[in-house]
């Protein structure tokens, strides 16, 4: 499968998704720990994947979602933001309200 088409895949397949340097309980850089525990505090699932870990992905998301720095969070298929926009958000209550409307509740 051709990178941009992985990419396509896993951003259709989770509601949300963040690209990240390292895991969410492993986190290998400031942004991508900040922007981790933003989205653990939302209190809803969430896949990441570790770029690090991905180095085709790290290369082609830059351009595939024209956002050339990392973490990348994607909700319902659009491009959310990084760290910054993320911390923006959580303070306004922007960003649990995105989380709790892309997740559904468990039935």
């Amino acid at each position: 499968m051709e990178t941009v088409e992985k990419i396509k895949q896993q951003i259709s397949e989770n509601d949300v998704i963040i690209y990240m340097k390292g895991s969410p309980k492993a986190p290998m850089c400031g942004f991508s720990a900040r922007a981790a525990e933003l989205l653990m505090a939302c209190g809803k699932p969430f896949a990441y994947v570790d770029i690090l870990q991905n180095q085709d992905i790290r290369e082609e998301l830059r351009t595939f979602g024209n956002w050339p720095t990392y973490p990348q969070l994607w909700v319902k298929g659009e491009l959310v933001g990084g760290s910054d926009i993320l911390i923006e958000m959580f303070e306004k209550g922007e960003l649990q309200k995105l989380i709790a409307d892309a997740v559904p509740d468990e039935a």
